[in-house]
């Protein structure tokens, strides 16, 4: 027998033989949901877009924001982001319907995200106030890899989609088939892996910027 198989028996044997019991486990869980109003934090503002949008903009999320009224002004916005980084108006353009219904005259489109991608525009399905987070399902409108590999990741997230909390995602998806994949995004890709210095763009995008259309649910 190993040192580590000899641990874990001991473990075992002082824990004795243990059958949950659903009951109990359905009490605690409970018990947990009814505390959840008073254990979560607050938000940073009392509007659910504004809370949003000023998480985003906190340093340790790193991103950019922005307001419009209606999707076809998403075109417009991505040209004044361009032009305010002199950059080229070529961009990757997710296929979500939503985006390719847009009049994007005036700019070269690329059909896929290259590994070298200067900007690519987006549409993420949710916003999470409390974290400054985007939700996005992979199908075949939200090809994984543009979440990752431009440079710049321009995104856009309807105002009644933004979620005050992380857990209002999970009652949002409650009994709903799960995709293949779920990317909780927050902000630009950060790591201090070396000598504890913050370095963007490692892992993924260097810049984020959120563009949110339309009012929230509400009118908020």
């Amino acid at each position: 027998m190993s040192a580590r198989e000899a641990i874990l028996n001991a473990v075992r044997g002082a824990l004795g033989p243990r059958t949950p019991d659903p009951a109990a486990l359905r009490r605690e869980a409970d018990a947990l949901l009814a505390e959840l109003p008073a254990i979560r934090p607050n938000l940073l503002a009392d509007d659910l877009v504004e809370a949003f949008i000023a998480r985003l903009v906190t340093p340790k999320v790193a991103a950019t924001a922005e307001r419009i009224a209606d999707p076809a002004e998403l075109p417009a916005a991505v040209a004044r982001y361009l032009e305010a980084r002199a950059l080229p108006a070529a961009i990757a353009l997710q296929p979500a319907a939503v985006l390719q219904a847009l009049d994007w005259s005036g700019f070269e489109l690329h059909d896929r995200v290259a590994p070298d991608e200067t900007l690519a525009v987006g549409f993420a399905r949710w916003g999470i106030a409390e974290t400054g987070s985007l939700v996005f399902h992979s199908d075949a409108e939200t090809p994984i890899l543009a979440n990752f590999l431009p440079l710049h990741h321009l995104v856009m997230v309807r105002a009644d989609k933004v979620l005050a909390y992380l857990d209002d995602y999970a009652a949002a998806i409650a009994g709903a088939r799960l995709p293949r994949n779920v990317n909780i995004i927050t902000g630009a890709s950060g790591t201090t892996d070396i000598e504890g210095s913050l370095v963007l763009g490692a892992h993924g995008p260097r810049y984020l910027h959120v563009v949110i259309v339309g009012e929230a649910a509400g009118g908020g």
